[in-house]
C-alpha cells in the first residue's frame, strides 16, 4: 500500500532519518515507537505528504487515502455544531443531501417532471452511499468518544482543546481512510474513549499507524511494531510485549556478534601488523586489509533503559495525617461534583485518583490544593508542604533560564553536580543542561518541570497527568521517581501500567463522592469484579488491570508448532568457536617465543666468535632450521585457526 525506500531526512546537519525503509500492508496496525526527538511525528508528517524527504522516497498505491489525527487540530474552531464538523467526513453526501433539498424546493414552486427525474437520480446515488444512516452514524461515534447526547448541538468552539480533538478524531473514523494515522490519541481521552477507540482500531477495515506511549493500548491495538532509532525503521512482527521480549533478544544477539566482531577485528590487526612487513605475506595482509574496508560494522548496543540513580528527598517531616476533607461539597451551577465528602490520606500513601473525564478529578486536586473554593472543610497535616503539577504549569517555565538555571530556581540549594545528575536521570546530558528553556519540545519541558516540582523538597505530591507527552522512556524514569520518592502524592492518570506501577491506593469518584479503595490497581479491578461492576464498564475510569498478555507471535514462539527459529550459533558450534579462538591465543604466544628464538639465532650465527670452536656453527645452522620450520608451521595453523573462526563466526 505504501512503500518507504532509503528515506533520508535532515534537521541542519543531523540526520533524522538515514536511508530508512518500510512498507505498510494493508489492514496493518503499526504501533510507531521512539524516543522524543527521533522524528515520529515528522515521518507521519512524510507520509501525509507535509514533509518531503531529502533522500529516497514513499510511494503509495492510487486508491490509499489518508487520514492523519495530529496534535495541531487542537486549535480547530468553528462556530458549526459538532455534530456538524464530524459530518463533514460525509463530503459527497453532504453535497448530494444539498441538491435533494435544492430541487424539492424547486418543485414545490414549479413542478416539473425533469425534476422528478433529477430528484429520483440523486436519491438514488444518495442511498447507495448510506447517506441516510451517517447522522446516526456519526451520533454513535461521538457518544462513544464520551460526549453526551445534548452535547451534539453545542458549537464546537465551546469545547476544550481535548474535545474538540475527540470531535476531529470522530470525523477522521467517519471518513475511513485506507491509512488512519493518530499521533498520541490516547492524551485527550479518558480511559472508558481508550476502551472504545481501542475496540473500534482493532476491528478498522483499513491500516494504522498508531504513534503512542500508553502501551497497553499497544498491547490491545497493534500487530506490528515499528522502532524509530538510529536513524533506521526496525520492524518487530508483535504488539509492545512482543517487542519488549525481542528486543532484548536482539539486542543480546547483537552484543555477541559485536564482541566476536571486534575480536575478529583485533585478530585481523595483529596479522597485519605483525607480517606487513614480510614479502612472503604481502597478498594475504592485503586481502585482510580489504576485508577490514569492506566489514559491514556492528554497531554497539546502546542501552535505552535509563535508570535513576538520584534520591528525591525533603527535608519536613509531615505528620501522621495528610490531607482530609469533611462534608465537602463542590458544584458549578446545577452540575454536582462533590456532596458532603469525606475523605482523608495518611503519611505515605500513594493515591491514584480515577475516573471518566467530567467526573471532577482536577477539580479535586484543585480542592486539596486549595485554589478551588468549597462547603465544608479543608485541612491539611500538620508540616504538610505541598506543591502542584498540571500541563498548565508548563507556560510557568523561564523561556530565558537554561536548564540548571530552572531547576536551581526550584532548589537554590542543591549544587551544579547534584543538578547535573537530576537532568541526567529525566534524560539530559552533557551540553543539553545549557540549553534554554524555549528551544525544548513539549516532551522535554514536561521533564524539566517534573524534575522541578520532585526538587521542590515537598513531602506531597499533587500530579495532574504527568504522563502526558513524554515518552515510553520517560515515563519509566517517572515511574521510578516516584517509586523512590519517600512522601505522599495523588496522581490523576489515565495509563493504567503507570496507575499500577505507582499507586498503593485508589480514589474513585462515585455518587457524588470521593471513595477509597486500600489496594493497588489490579486488586481494585479485582474487588470490582467480584461486585458484579463489569457491565458498568463506561463507569469506570480504568478498564483492565491484568499484565500483559503474550502476543500471538510471543506465544509461538514458546510452543513446538511455531518456534522462533533462534538466530544465535547452536551450542556446538559455539564450543568449536571457544576452542578455535583458545587455539589461536596459544599458537600467538607460541608464535612470539618462536620469533624471539629465531631473533636469538640469528645473533649468534652472526657473531664470529660463533665459529671459533669446531661443531657449534653446524649445531646453530640445525637448530635455526628447526626453529624457522616450526614458526612456519605455527604460523600456518594460525591462518587456518583464524580462517576456522571466521566460518564459526
Amino acid at each position: 500500500m505504501i512503500a518507504i525506500t532509503n528515506l533520508s531526512y535532515y534537521l541542519g546537519d543531523r540526520a533524522l532519518y538515514d536511508s530508512a525503509s518500510l512498507h505498510i500492508k494493508p489492514k496493518q496496525k503499526i504501533g510507531l515507537i521512539g524516543l522524543n526527538g527521533t522524528g515520529k511525528s515528522t515521518l507521519l508528517r512524510m507520509i501525509n505528504g507535509e514533509f518531503q524527504p531529502d533522500e529516497g522516497s514513499i510511494s503509495k498505491s492510487g486508491d490509499c487515502t489518508i487520514g492523519f489525527l495530529n496534535q495541531d487540530l487542537l486549535s480547530y474552531q468553528s462556530d458549526d455544531s459538532i455534530l456538524s464538523v464530524a459530518m463533514q467526513a460525509f463530503q459527497r453526501q453532504n453535497e448530494l443531501q444539498i441538491q435533494i433539498d435544492k430541487v424539492i424546493h424547486e418543485m414545490e414552486i414549479n413542478y416539473r417532471d425533469e425534476l422528478v427525474d433529477k430528484l429520483a437520480r440523486v436519491q438514488e446515488e444518495f442511498e447507495a452511499l448510506d447517506g441516510y444512516t451517517i447522522q446516526s452514524k456519526a451520533e454513535a461515534i461521538l457518544e462513544g468518544l464520551g460526549f453526551s447526547t445534548k452535547d451534539l448541538d453545542q458549537p464546537l468552539r465551546l469545547f476544550s482543546g481535548g474535545w474538540r480533538m475527540r470531535v476531529m478524531l470522530a470525523k477522521l473514523l467517519l471518513q475511513k481512510p485506507a491509512l488512519l494515522m493518530l499521533d498520541e490519541p490516547t492524551n485527550h481521552l479518558d480511559l472508558p474513549s481508550i476502551q472504545w477507540v481501542e475496540k473500534y482500531v482493532q476491528n478498522y477495515e483499513g491500516a494504522v499507524i498508531v504513534v503512542s506511549h500508553d502501551r497497553e493500548f499497544l498491547d490491545n491495538v497493534v500487530d506490528t511494531i515499528v522502532e524509530v532509532s538510529g536513524g533506521k525503521l526496525n520492524l518487530y512482527s508483535g504488539n509492545y510485549s512482543f517487542y519488549i521480549e525481542e528486543k532484548a533478544l536482539r539486542n543480546e544477539i547483537q552484543r555477541g556478534a559485536y564482541e566476536n566482531q571486534q575480536a575478529k577485528i583485533r585478530q585481523t590487526e595483529r596479522f597485519i601488523e605483525r607480517f606487513k612487513a614480510k614479502a612472503t605475506k604481502a597478498k594475504q595482509v592485503q586481502s585482510r586489509v580489504k576485508a577490514l574496508n569492506r566489514m559491514d560494522t556492528v554497531d554497539e548496543v546502546i542501552d535505552e533503559n535509563a535508570k535513576v540513580h538520584f534520591r528525591f528527598q525533603f527535608t519536613t517531616q509531615p505528620g501522621r495525617h495528610v490531607f482530609q476533607l469533611e462534608d465537602a461539597s463542590k458544584a458549578y451551577g446545577e452540575k454536582v461534583i462533590l456532596d458532603s465528602t469525606n475523605i482523608s490520606m495518611e503519611r505515605g500513601d500513594k493515591i491514584a485518583l480515577i475516573g471518566a473525564n467530567g467526573r471532577g478529578k482536577s477539580t479535586v486536586l484543585r480542592v486539596v490544593a486549595g485554589t478551588e473554593p468549597i462547603e465544608g472543610v479543608r485541612r491539611l497535616g500538620h508540616n504538610v508542604s505541598f506543591t502542584f503539577y498540571a500541563q498548565h504549569q508548563l507556560e510557568s517555565l523561564n523561556l530565558t533560564h537554561n536548564l540548571i538555571e530552572e531547576l536551581k530556581y526550584a532548589n537554590p540549594t542543591k549544587s551544579e553536580t547534584e543538578l547535573r545528575t537530576v537532568l541526567g536521570c529525566f534524560l539530559f546530558s552533557g551540553d543539553d543542561v545549557f540549553k534554554k528553556i524555549k528551544v525544548l519540545s513539549g516532551g522535554e519541558k514536561s521533564r524539566i518541570a517534573l524534575a522541578k516540582v520532585l526538587l521542590s523538597q515537598a513531602n506531597f505530591l499533587l500530579l495532574d497527568e504527568p504522563t502526558n507527552h513524554l515518552d515510553m522512556q520517560s515515563v519509566n524514569i517517572l515511574i521510578q521517581a516516584l517509586q523512590q520518592y519517600e512522601g505522599s502524592y495523588i496522581v490523576v492518570s489515565h495509563d493504567r501500567y503507570f496507575v499500577e506501577s505507582i499507586a498503593n491506593k485508589i480514589w474513585y469518584i462515585e455518587d457524588q463522592e470521593i471513595k477509597e479503595y486500600p489496594g493497588t490497581y489490579q486488586e481494585y479491578e479485582l474487588w470490582l469484579e467480584e461486585r458484579g461492576l463489569q457491565s458498568a464498564v463506561s463507569e469506570k475510569a480504568i478498564v483492565s488491570s491484568a499484565p500483559p498478555q503474550k502476543s500471538t507471535a510471543t506465544a509461538q514462539a514458546s510452543n513446538g508448532n511455531g518456534s522462533r527459529k533462534d538466530p544465535s550459533p547452536k551450542p556446538d558450534n559455539q564450543k568449536a568457536l571457544r576452542q578455535a579462538q583458545k587455539l589461536i591465543g596459544e599458537l600467538e604466544a607460541n608464535i612470539t617465543q618462536l620469533e624471539a628464538q629465531k631473533a636469538t639465532l640469528e645473533k649468534k650465527l652472526a657473531d664470529p666468535h660463533s665459529y671459533a670452536e669446531k661443531g657449534t656453527l653446524e649445531k646453530l645452522n640445525a637448530e635455526y632450521a628447526h626453529t624457522t620450520k616450526k614458526l612456519a608451521d605455527t604460523t600456518e595453523a594460525w591462518e587456518v585457526a583464524m580462517l576456522e573462526v571466521e566460518e564459526l563466526s
